[in-house]
Formats: C-alpha cells, structure tokens, sequence
C-alpha cells in the first residue's frame, strides 16, 4: 500500500475511564465515515476494566459486576468481536480508526496486519512472538502477550489491541480471558525485569505505520476536539 496521511493520538495524561474512550471512538468513527478526518490511532492506558465482546458468555466472566466493582474494576459489554478481557494500568492499548476501503474491506487481512504490527514491535524488545491458527492474537510461549477484537462500522474499524507491558497478570484470573482457558503473560514477565510502558508506545507507531502504509503526524486531543468541532 503506499503511504497514506493519519493521525496519532497519543492520550498520556494518565489511565483514560474506558466510557470516555469508547464514547471518543464513536465520534471518530462517525467522522472518519463522513470523510471529515484520516485514519486515526489512539493509544492510551486504562483505568481497571473487564469488557466482553459478541462472543462472551457468562461464564467468561469468573466474578460478579458486584465483586468487580468491590475490586475497583467496570464492567461493559461492547460491540467488538472476541470475549472477556481485562485492560488495566501497565497495558498499552491501541484504537485504530481505519477507513477499510484501502484494504478491500479485508476484516482477516486487516486482523493479521494489526497482530504482524504487533509481533514487530514485541520483537525490538526481543520478544519472539508468534500467531497461533484459529487463536485471535499474539502469543509467547503458549501465553497471551497481546490481545486483539475490532468491529467494523460501515467500512471503518474500532476496538482493537492490548499489549500486557508491565499489567498486573492477577486481574486476569477475575475472566477466562477470550473464553480461551489459556495463560496470560506479559512483556516483563517474558524478560524478567519492568519495561516501562512510553517505550513501547513510542515504539508502536513506526511498526503501524509500516504494516498498515499510513504515515502518522501526532494530534493532540485539543486539536482532535476543534476539528471535531468545525465540521
């Protein structure tokens, strides 16, 4: 694909509620439909969360909203593929809002570019990560290190990945992550020692924008609000 313009997104002033990004999704994802902005992608921390896709089932879920929300964790269920995951402090999540159109609206082409983004950015870190057939995501050693679950909205994407950097690997026991009864990991607990995550979330962007062919220039969200306004 060649190079086309977008924009970063990079919220850093600490874990973002998951409501107010879902909400920011939404508004993005309606004027990226519009043609009114280029492809966008967000990446930020949350506050604790459990949020489970189409495919959750309750028993995905291995405590009450009730034990959650005694723990300090929300609970949503939300449009995006895939089941039960967890999204906390230490994690790095990324939201790609992609116009589709320049891929043949490819859903597993986009999946498999988003997972390959991935895998190259574990590997500067020196992690040798890997797919699995028929197993959403990235994968260490038989270990989930990144989740990944999109849903498309008229040709435009949102949801996407999670990369446990330094995540508090516990949380987990709360869900059977993706429904899947496999273990979870971490970057840390790969190498045996902290990564602090603005590493890898300035590392992420060059293997984006090298995977998906979209040049990104970084947006702030005073910026994003008042062209969001204007149109």
């Amino acid at each position: 694909m060649a190079d086309a313009q977008g924009w970063l997104l990079d919220l850093r002033d600490g874990p973002v509620p998951y409501a107010e990004a879902w909400a920011l999704q939404r508004d993005l994802v309606d004027a990226r439909q519009r043609g009114e902005i280029p492809d966008v992608l967000m990446l930020l921390e949350h506050l604790p969360v459990v949020t489970v896709g189409r495919s959750g089932k309750s028993e995905h879920l291995r405590a009450t909203r009730e034990e959650l929300a005694s723990a300090g964790i929300e609970l949503f269920r939300v449009e995006r593929g895939g089941s039960a995951t967890y999204h906390g402090p230490g994690q790095l999540v990324g939201y790609p809002i992609v116009d589709l159109g320049a891929m043949g609206r490819d859903v597993v082409r986009y999946m498999r570019t988003m997972e390959e983004s991935l895998i190259q950015t574990l590997e500067r870190f020196g992690i040798a990560a890997v797919r699995e057939k028929g197993y959403p995501g990235v994968w260490v050693g038989g270990a989930k290190i990144c989740s990944v679950g999109v849903a498309v909205k008229r040709g435009v994407t949102m949801h996407g990945f999670a990369i446990n950097v330094t995540t508090a690997l516990d949380a987990f026991s709360l869900i059977n992550p993706c429904g899947l009864d496999r273990p979870v990991t971490s970057m840390s607990a790969v190498l045996g020692h902290p990564v602090e995550t603005v590493e890898v979330r300035q590392a992420y962007p060059e293997q984006f924008s090298r995977a998906f062919g979209i040049e990104l220039d970084p947006v702030t969200m005073l910026e994003l609000e008042a062209t969001l306004a204007l149109v």
